[in-house]
C-alpha cells in the first residue's frame, strides 16, 4: 500500500507540473492571438488577458489525454534514472502491479475532469463567446445564423412550433421580424405532424420566463377558409413557450458548451423538437470514455519508457511513446467525426480508441515482462 501511494503521489505531481506548464503556454499563446485579433477594437491588455483566461480552460481540456501521456513519460523516466524501477522489480512487484496506482490515479483524474472541469469549461466557453462577440462586434451587432435568418424549433405534447427571425440579439432572447408557425402533434407515434394550424408575424419578440412577448403581431388561423380575411392584430401578445435563454444559447454553440450534467436532458429536448442530436450523443459518450482514455495513455507511456536507463535507446522510446500518444489522440478525433456523420455507431466512435489503446499498451507491457 505504501508503494502504491508513493507511485500515485509521484504521478499526480508529474501530472500537475505538466498541466501547469501547458496552462501557462496556452494562456500566453492565446493572449497573443487575442491581441492580434482585437488590435483595432481598442481592447487593452487587461481585456485580452481576461479573454485568454476564459478561453484557456477549454483549450487545455481538449488536450488532457496528451498531458496525461507526457506526465506518464516524465514519471517513468524519473523512476528509471533513479533506479527505483529496479528496486521495485527486485522487491517482487511486477510491472503491471506497479502500474495499478498510476492508472487508478489517471482514472480518478479523468472522472474528476468530466464531473467538475467539464461544467467549468462549458461556463467559461459561453462567457468567452459572449465577451468576444461583444468586443469584436462593438456590442451592437446582431447574430445571423444563416442567410435566411435565425431558426428555432420547439416541441411539446400540444404540437411543434417553428420560429424564424431575420435578426436576433446576442443571446437570441430578442428577435426581430419574427414569424411563429404552429403545427399539430402527429396523429400517431412516430408519424409526421399535419399542416400548420396557426401563423403569427410580429415586428419583435422578447423571451420572458415561460412566454414570448410579441409586439405588433398579426395572427392567421390557418384552419379557416380565408385566413387573410379573418386575420387579427394585437399590439401585445403573449405566446407560451418551453424555451429558455440557456437552451437558445446552447443551440447556437457546440455540445462542449453544455455541461455534462445537463447534456442528457438537452438531447431529450432536441429529440422532442425534431432536431438531430447525433453530435451531442457522440460528445456525451466521448466524455464518459475520457477516464478510460487517460488510463490508456498512462499504460502506453509505461509500455515504451518503463525500462532501466541502461537498456539504451531511451530517446527513441520516448519519441515512440509521444508519437503513439498523438496517434491515439488523432484516432479519437477521427472516430468522433465519423460518429457525428453517422458513418459508425456512437459507441464505436467513443469507446474503440481507448479500448484499442489499452490493448496495445497491455501487449507492450506483457512483452516487457517476458523480456
Amino acid at each position: 500500500m505504501t508503494l502504491s501511494l508513493y507511485l500515485a503521489r509521484r504521478f499526480l505531481a508529474s501530472f500537475l507540473v505538466v498541466l501547469g506548464v501547458f496552462v501557462v503556454i496556452v494562456f500566453l499563446i492565446d493572449m497573443v492571438e487575442q491581441i492580434r485579433r482585437l488590435a483595432g477594437a481598442g481592447v487593452g491588455l487587461a481585456g485580452t488577458a481576461g479573454l485568454a483566461l476564459l478561453n484557456t480552460p477549454g483549450m487545455v481540456y481538449q488536450i488532457l489525454p496528451l498531458i496525461t501521456i507526457l506526465a506518464a513519460i516524465a514519471l517513468f523516466l524519473a523512476l528509471s534514472r533513479s533506479s527505483e524501477l529496479v528496486v521495485i522489480r527486485a522487491a517482487g512487484r511486477s510491472a503491471l502491479a506497479s502500474l495499478a496506482a498510476p492508472v487508478a490515479t489517471a482514472v480518478i483524474l479523468g472522472a474528476g475532469a468530466v464531473a467538475v472541469l467539464n461544467p467549468l469549461v462549458a461556463a467559461t466557453s459561453r462567457a468567452y463567446e459572449a465577451r468576444s462577440n461583444a468586443l469584436s462586434q462593438g456590442g451592437g451587432s446582431v447574430l445571423s445564423v444563416s442567410r435566411e435568418g435565425l431558426w428555432l424549433r420547439e416541441g411539446s405534447a400540444e404540437g411543434q412550433r417553428v420560429i424564424r427571425a431575420a435578426r436576433a440579439n446576442l443571446d437570441g432572447t430578442v428577435l426581430r421580424e419574427v414569424s411563429l408557425t404552429d403545427f399539430p402533434p402527429p396523429a400517431d407515434a412516430g408519424g409526421a405532424p399535419g399542416g400548420p394550424r396557426r401563423r403569427i408575424a410580429a415586428a419583435v419578440a422578447t423571451l420572458v420566463p415561460g412566454a414570448w412577448v410579441l409586439g405588433g403581431a398579426k395572427i392567421w388561423d390557418l384552419g379557416r377558409p380565408n385566413p387573410e380575411r379573418d386575420a387579427t392584430r394585437e399590439d401585445r401578445l403573449e405566446v407560451a413557450t418551453t424555451l429558455t435563454a440557456d437552451q437558445i444559447r446552447d443551440s447556437f454553440g457546440t455540445p462542449s458548451a453544455i455541461p455534462i450534467w445537463e447534456l442528457r436532458a438537452f438531447i431529450d429536448r432536441l429529440d422532442q423538437a425534431g432536431f438531430a442530436a447525433l453530435e451531442h450523443r457522440v460528445w456525451m459518450q466521448m466524455e464518459l470514455a475520457l477516464p478510460l482514455l487517460m488510463a490508456a495513455m498512462v499504460l502506453v507511456g509505461a509500455g515504451f519508457t518503463m525500462r532501466h536507463a541502461r537498456a539504451g535507446h531511451r530517446g527513441l522510446m520516448v519519441l515512440m511513446a509521444v508519437m503513439a500518444g498523438f496517434a491515439i489522440f488523432f484516432l479519437r478525433n477521427f472516430a468522433q467525426v465519423m460518429g457525428e456523420n453517422g458513418q459508425i455507431p456512437v459507441a464505436v466512435a467513443a469507446w474503440s480508441p481507448p479500448v484499442a489503446a489499452v490493448l496495445l499498451a497491455l501487449g507492450l507491457l506483457l512483452h516487457l515482462e517476458e523480456g
